[in-house]
């Protein structure tokens, strides 16, 4: 059982990581729950604590960013079987908004190109007058 000072102090560790920049990317997320494993929390623990603290205070877990644009390019891949080039942007809008811009763009447009090829998903480009954006990634 986790105690309120073992909390404390885990959360305190939380807000040490994000001082900086209010945002944590997967490398400080694996710092942060390792450091609350050494505490005595478990993964799950830690995991919820970390979410409840981003959540109250308005810090970006990366993970939960790049989860709703992967949800959001599911969607639109199950729409009609394809992701287009203005759904694609859309997602990257979502995420460049749920990561409050801590991604660049082109590292953006690679991690949603690698979860479409991860999860199956098929690009519709190319075309008449259609071009290949998606290959261009």
């Amino acid at each position: 059982m986790v105690t309120e000072d073992i909390k404390k102090s885990f959360v305190d560790f939380v807000m040490l990581q994000v001082f900086d920049d209010q945002y944590i990317d997967r490398a400080e997320e694996k710092k942060i729950l390792a450091e609350g494993i050494k505490k005595g929390m478990s993964v799950d623990e830690g995991l919820a604590t970390m979410r409840q603290v981003a959540q109250d205070k308005g810090f970006v877990l990366e993970r939960d960013a790049e989860d709703r644009a992967k949800d959001t390019l599911e969607a639109f891949a199950n729409n009609d079987g394809k992701v287009d080039k203005k759904e694609f942007t859309d997602a990257i809008a979502i995420l460049k908004k749920h990561s409050k811009g801590k991604i660049p763009e082109h590292e953006m447009k690679k991690r949603l190109k690698n979860m479409m090829e991860e999860n199956g998903w098929k690009a519709k480009e190319g075309g008449l007058f259609g071009s290949k954006w998606y290959s261009a990634i």
